[in-house]
């Protein structure tokens, strides 16, 4: 009896919660001396798989799973936050929230990256209507400006993931990074491709072998096509988003370790390119 309670419990719906810091780590293990393979921002709703001591092992929407400290979590009492109609998402870097409409009474709440979700309450429409207040997964209500969020999220198209891979120019390159902290390549090309409206797997090899994806030619390459590199096609290291007339933007350590634009053509990319891509629409 005692064996079929464990297997049906272990069967049953995970527990979820929702990360209560800006940014997240993931680690590998449960702890903070090992290596980072992901992050998870504010606001995101990650299953519980299992706890270890002041660690909860997550999986996130993107199917990656690693340990987070119990401290950057909270339980949901819902399936997922947010659960408003209307959803506030921040297109700023990085947005202040505040705890009443007004940018000089007191100091942000919280600082917020690019993506996060928030529960929308209600627009305020008195004299000063760019502000926006918001459910906090804590249940505390916040206030948000109208110019870091959008009301209204829509589906990019290739030109417009073009434009808006520049806005992350300079931003340092981070191992593990999934956030406007900082990004790793393979991170980097996953947001962007997730704001044309595919979701793509977290790590550059899965993504190159993504069965959404179609092979594409070196000198068939398009404005959006994802480039990989690396010692060969089984063997991916990095990742790129072609920007047309030769150049990609990524995230590398290389000569600088930031995000920036480079040239298909220089070493040591043009050596090591060893698969081009374009998702199927």
């Amino acid at each position: 009896m005692v064996c079929l309670s464990l297997v049906a419990l272990a069967a049953g719906p995970p527990r979820r919660a929702v990360v209560t810091r800006p940014v997240a780590n993931m680690f590998s293990k449960p702890s903070a001396d090992a290596d980072v393979v992901s992050q998870a921002i504010y606001a995101t709703s990650v299953d519980i798989l299992k706890t270890h001591g002041g660690w909860t092992n997550v999986r996130t929407p993107d199917d990656y799973t690693g340990w987070v400290e119990k401290a950057a979590l909270r339980a949901l009492r819902k399936a997922s936050y947010p659960v408003t109609p209307q959803v506030a998402r921040i297109e700023s870097l990085y947005a202040h929230v505040y705890r009443e409409p007004s940018v000089t009474k007191h100091a942000p709440l919280l600082s917020l990256p690019f993506e996060t979700r928030l529960e929308v309450l209600r627009e305020k429409t008195e004299e000063d209507g760019r502000w926006i207040e918001v459910r906090l997964p804590t249940g505390a209500a916040a206030w948000i400006q109208r110019g870091d969020i959008s009301l209204d999220a829509k589906t990019l198209d290739i030109p417009a993931l073009a434009a808006l891979s520049h806005h992350f120019l300079g931003l340092p390159y981070t191992w593990g990074g999934a956030s406007s902290s900082g990004y790793d390549c393979s991170g980097f090309t996953q947001m962007l491709c997730r704001r044309g409206g595919v979701s793509l797997p977290r790590d550059a090899q899965p993504q190159a072998d993504w069965p959404g994806m179609t092979k594409v030619e070196r000198d068939g390459l398009q404005t959006g096509d994802l480039l990989y590199f690396g010692a060969s096609a089984d063997k991916i290291t990095h990742t790129g988003f072609y920007l047309g007339g030769g150049q990609f933007i990524h995230a590398t350590t290389h000569a600088q370790p930031v995000i920036q634009i480079s040239r298909l053509d220089d070493e040591p990319w043009t050596t090591l390119l060893v698969a081009c891509r374009r998702w199927k629409k």
